[in-house]
């Protein structure tokens, strides 16, 4: 099956999004757009191996080769830091990291003068490079989920996170005073599957250009 193409999609928010751009695209994704719970599909027609996985593992997949292609968010990209090609912007799945901090601590722009705060994030690597960057020294504290919670209960005095609609900030007293960057999906590559498949990659970047642009017109 060398010649096969190996696709990781990623399970949760970008995987509608995902399957619907790759059909576009023309391969044949029935079996994706299924209820069955199998985490590998292989569509003999198009010779592709499709693997489902968590979008925080596809990186891994791609560096190691155990994919050759990977649909994840540049979040997941900047964070994780691995040795993968990023080859296309794919324009959906659209969120921003900021800093956010409570309501009172906004008002009073007493987070400007913050230069040696405690900072609760999923994303430690992105919040030290910004922060770094801004010549503040945090203590940044690496939490898996409910970030919000830590201002309120004095883990820590703001977070760093992803946000859409920032509905979550509102509902929980927190306001973004600063924005990090902006995140969408990204294609990636393996390195050597970039050099050695380019005859079935590069064909596969051209069609999913033109869904992009399509799309987005």
């Amino acid at each position: 099956m060398d010649d096969y193409l190996s696709i990781a999609i990623p399970k949760g928010t970008l995987y509608k999004d995902t399957v619907r751009v790759l059909r576009e695209a023309g391969l044949n994704v029935d079996e994706l757009e299924t209820d069955s719970r199998k985490l590998f599909f292989v569509n003999e027609e198009d010779r592709v191996k499709y693997i489902i996985c968590r979008p925080t593992d596809i990186p891994t997949f791609v560096e190691y080769g155990a994919a050759d292609l990977g649909f994840v968010g540049k979040d997941t990209i900047v964070e994780q830091n691995k040795d993968v090609y990023e080859l296309l912007d794919l324009k959906y799945g659209a969120c921003r990291f900021v800093v956010a901090v409570p309501e009172k601590t906004a008002r009073d722009g007493q987070w400007e003068q913050m230069t040696h705060a405690r900072v609760a994030t999923k994303f430690p690597r992105v919040a030290q490079n910004y922060f770094a960057a801004e010549g503040k020294q945090m203590e940044i504290i690496k939490l898996h989920g409910n970030i919000e919670l830590a201002p309120l209960v004095g883990l820590s005095e703001m977070i760093v996170d992803i946000v859409s609609t920032g509905r979550t900030l509102r509902e929980n007293n927190l306001v973004a005073v600063a924005e990090i960057f902006k995140s969408t999906a990204r294609l990636i590559a393996n390195r050597v599957s970039h050099r050695l498949k380019n005859n079935r990659i590069n064909p596969l970047i051209g069609q999913l250009k033109e869904v992009v642009g399509k799309l987005n017109d």
